[in-house]
């Protein structure tokens, strides 16, 4: 049983308000759109988050699309913003048997309900450039995370400099509107690893031809 703290009274502002309004749009439709373009790099977040040891939390799970590819033997635990996608997930689980899926829970990332040092791992995909707040995400997941584990970033992050660069903050807009940010650098996340303390393992890329990249970072232990 997992120790869990209570989330803070109405921690759900308007921003995420209308995020869980766009999460049910999406829901029944998001596997269909996204399975097999999210495959590759959502297979090597779990990998590298395994790596760290069993207790994984998977933070915005969505409809569960990841939680096949987990190792036998984990002890995982989902969480999401959105009700009908946890649906979903919760679906799959049993018509699946993923005995190591431990939880499914509606949760606002950045006020997690688990108590510090719960996990070896956090994996987060194609989420941390969609919430309110990324860097109070990415403190929560520190905080759940034993000294030590591991934070997963999936995600495509914008390219810093270059051609690449500008034309990605011209399509901006329109890559927000299918749920992906071009103008979401991944220099933001290593400056919050270096004032948190956090060690940055780098940033790798994934299919389709690099777009999404893997990001690693590590608790200090």
């Amino acid at each position: 049983m997992l120790s869990e703290r209570v989330p803070e009274a109405n921690a759900a502002g308007p921003s995420t308000a209308l995020m869980r309004k766009a999460y049910a749009r999406w829901a029944p439709v998001y596997d269909v759109v996204y399975d097999k373009l999210t495959e590759p790099a959502a297979r090597a977040a779990v990998e590298a988050a395994a790596e760290h040891g069993p207790r994984v939390l998977e933070a915005g799970v969505g409809t569960g699309l990841s939680l096949g590819y987990y190792p036998k033997g984990s002890f995982v635990c989902g969480v999401d913003l959105s009700e009908d996608m946890l649906k979903r997930a919760r679906n799959k689980v049993r018509r699946r048997g993923l005995t190591h899926v431990r939880g499914l829970q509606v949760m606002d990332v950045c006020r997690l309900g688990y108590a510090d040092n719960t996990f070896d791992a956090v994996v987060a995909q194609f989420l941390i450039t969609l919430v309110p707040d990324p860097e109070a995400a990415l403190s929560e997941f520190l905080r759940v995370v034993r000294p030590g584990g591991g934070i997963v970033l999936a995600n495509h992050f914008g390219q810093t400099d270059g051609p690449l660069a500008r034309m990605e903050e011209i399509v901006a807009p329109l890559c927000t509107k299918i749920g992906w940010s071009s103008d979401f650098k991944s220099t933001r996340i290593e400056a919050w690893a270096r004032k948190n303390g956090v060690a940055f393992s780098g940033v790798a890329p994934t299919f389709p031809g690099g777009f999404f990249k893997i990001l690693r970072m590590r608790k200090a232990g």
